[in-house]
């Protein structure tokens, strides 16, 4: 009888332990790296992008490029997780604001590659950590049946 009650207590013990909930969205943490000012000075002009975190599935940003007090480009962009997919979605200002769609295709806890095979230019986007205050995106593609890319190396605004 103490055997069974020995067995039945420790059972009761562990079943009673603190449960572990499962992280409901696992992919868009992979990119939590992303928030925050970044930005980028080059002859091209001032480059930043700006992430913020709207909910635990969504991130907000925004990249911006400025030829002296000229606002040359600026684009919206959404990072999404829907069920088990990471969507890219991509509107640009002053073009057709049509949101364009890119999905995560392989990720590391350094990088994040997004890919949109019937996209005409850019097919694929690619996020690299570089160290916690260094990040690149980097635009991959063909433009006329040439290979094309273009990088964006970025710096944390302190």
């Amino acid at each position: 009888m103490k055997n069974y009650i020995l067995l039945f207590a420790s059972l009761l013990l562990f079943s009673c332990g603190e449960k572990k909930e499962a992280k409901k969205f696992p992919l868009i943490e992979k990119a939590n790296w992303f928030l925050g000012e970044w930005e980028n000075q080059s002859k091209m002009g001032d480059f930043t992008e700006n992430w913020e975190k709207l909910s635990d599935s969504t991130f907000m940003g925004i990249s911006i490029v400025k030829q002296g007090k000229d606002t040359v480009f600026h684009e919206n962009v959404v990072l999404e997780q829907k069920n088990d997919s990471l969507f890219y979605n991509v509107a640009i200002k002053g073009n057709t604001e049509e949101v364009t769609s890119f999905y995560l295709t392989s990720f590391t806890d350094k990088q994040l590659v997004f890919e949109n095979p019937k996209h005409d230019y850019p097919t694929k986007i690619i996020y690299n950590l570089i160290s916690p205050d260094s990040i690149s995106a980097s635009i991959h593609g063909k433009v006329k049946g040439v290979e094309q890319s273009e990088t964006y190396p970025m710096q944390k605004k302190k």
